[in-house]
Order: structure tokens, then sequence, then C-alpha cells
């Protein structure tokens, strides 16, 4: 069999020749042939430099350079459509991931699984972090119409078949834990320990963990929609209710003057409601306007192996 190994890079100059040995030394012996393809993302280090040399001194080493940085999901989108494995296998380049599972989750699809699922334990994570990570996780489980675990992220092997239907679906807006979840092919969950970073630093801060989040709440359904129906009908049934209660009043005890503190509560209540709802409403109607552009998910700028067979995804 021939595996390949994608994977997306930005600014990960000192860590693409560790990553490089790591990589050769267990694909070695987990498959007859095997293809590592890195992916420079707009990276403004000496990326594409060391991708360079590590193809000049092994041409089973592959690489495609992006003209910008058009994010990790299009890099790796870019990573897959270059990929000519029988099996291929995503991973980061900060050696979080684990290159030592390469053999184990080879040995998986050996055994006729199409996707074989890597998840990292929370043994080392704060308690807030678990806290937040547990809450977030229940709560797009609720929302969304496919089921992602805790834990599991990018790190895992798809099989050929798999590959090709995550390239056959041309959205623009791709959260990849749903989309590996949506096209099925369940398979084994490989456990194991998250690992620090080899070098450089993480480029998820705050802002960017909150926008994943927002992506994955909203990228598999439109129940965010359906609750504001529900709201707006609660408010309505409330406000019929109170609209009854002052009328009464009206009615039997004549015109009461005071009402401030309550009219002040019901405009500000409903007016962070309606806020929100636009916002709930913004979130679909921008990716209805990403998506009608069709534009493409990246463009390669410089490769070793002539541009990919789906530039546009």
């Amino acid at each position: 069999m021939k595996l390949s190994i994608v994977v997306p890079c930005l600014n990960e100059e000192g860590n693409l020749p560790l990553l490089y040995q790591e990589v050769a030394a267990q694909a070695d012996g987990a498959a007859e042939e095997w293809e590592l393809i890195l992916v420079d993302d707009g990276s403004t280090d000496r990326t594409l430099a060391v991708c360079r040399e590590l193809a000049r001194d092994d041409s089973r080493v592959r690489y495609l350079s992006l003209t910008r940085n058009f994010g990790k999901e299009s890099a790796l989108m870019a990573g897959l459509a270059a990929a000519t494995g029988d099996a291929v296998i995503v991973m980061d380049a900060d050696l979080q991931h684990p290159p030592q599972l390469i053999p184990e989750l080879v040995k998986a699809y050996l055994e006729g699984h199409d996707q074989v699922v890597t998840r990292r334990s929370r043994a080392g994570d704060p308690p807030m972090r678990k806290v937040m990570s547990h809450g977030y996780y229940a709560m797009v489980n609720r929302l969304a119409d496919v089921r992602i675990h805790d834990g599991t992220g990018d790190f895992r092997l798809l099989s050929r078949r798999a590959v090709n239907a995550l390239l056959s679906l041309p959205e623009q807006n791709r959260f990849s834990k749903g989309l590996f979840s949506w096209i099925g092919f369940d398979g084994p969950v490989v456990e194991y320990v998250d690992t620090r970073r080899s070098g450089g630093r993480s480029r998820w801060g705050f802002r960017q963990l909150v926008n994943y989040g927002v992506d994955g709440a909203v990228a598999f359904n439109v129940k965010p929609l359906r609750i504001l129906v529900y709201a707006g009908l609660t408010v309505m049934a409330l406000s019929l209710a109170y609209i009854a209660v002052v009328v009464f009043r009206v009615i039997f005890r004549g015109v009461d003057a005071p009402g401030y503190v309550t009219l002040i509560t019901a405009i500000l209540g409903l007016g962070g409601l309606q806020l929100v709802g636009l916002g709930v409403l913004g979130e679909y109607v921008g990716r209805i306007y990403l998506e009608v552009k069709r534009r493409p998910h990246f463009i390669v700028a410089d490769t070793n192996v002539g541009a990919p067979d789906r530039e546009d995804g």
C-alpha cells in the first residue's frame, strides 16, 4: 500500500526537520511506499525554504506553497487533493500529534477501516479548560446533525474513498471535525496523550478559538434559527399575557402611571434579544454570501509535483 501524510504548515521552519525524521522513521516500517506532503499556508518565515530542502534531499517529500494564508481548512484540502496514497494521515507540524501512532493507524486501516480517529487525553488540561471543553462539545452535539467527540481533531487516517468523499464536498465554510463525522465511515479510536510543541508558538488564540466554536455551532444545522422562532413565540406569548394584565388593571383600577422599571426592562430585554437574533441571522446570511461567490479554496504558488487535480475543491 501507499501511504500519504498530509501536514499543513504555518511558520513551522523549526519543527519540519524533526517532523520529517520522526515521520520517516515510522512510515518506513508501516507502509511499502509513502509520501510526506507539506502544505505551506502563507508562512512568513523559512518554512517554504525548509520544505524545498527536504524535497531536494528525499523525493518522497512533496510540498505545495499557497499564495497567501488561506487558513488551515484550505491548506488541509490542498494536501488531500495532492495526496496519491491508498490511505492518508492528516497531522500537525508541531509534533503534538505523535508520529509514533502511524504504525497503529495503518494497522487499523489494513484491518478494513476507512477512517481511524485519534483522541487525545485531557488529563493534563487545567480544570477550567476541561469544563469549558466538555460544555462546548455538549452544546455542539445538541445543535449539530452530526456527533463530534471531545478530544478528537484532524489527526486521523482516511482511506482513499473517505478522502474522495471529503473532496466531493464543495462548501466554502469548512469545519473539518464536522465533515469527518458527516461522511460516516466509522472506525476505531486510538487514544494518545498530547505533548508540548517541539518549537514555535500556537496560532490559536482566544479569538480564533471563539470563531472556531461558532463555526462548529452553525456549520451543520439550522437549529439556532429554530431557537429564534421559539424565543419569538415565547416573548409574544408573554407580551400578550402582560397586555391582558395591563388591560384588566386599567378597566378595574383606572390608569396607573408608574411603570418606568417595567418599561426599561422590557426595552432592554427585547433589544438584546433582537440583536442576538440579528447576529445569528447574519452568520447564516454571511455564509450564504461566501458560498455563492464560488471562489477557489486555495491557489498554489509553488510546488514540486505540479498543481493538484482539484485546485478549486
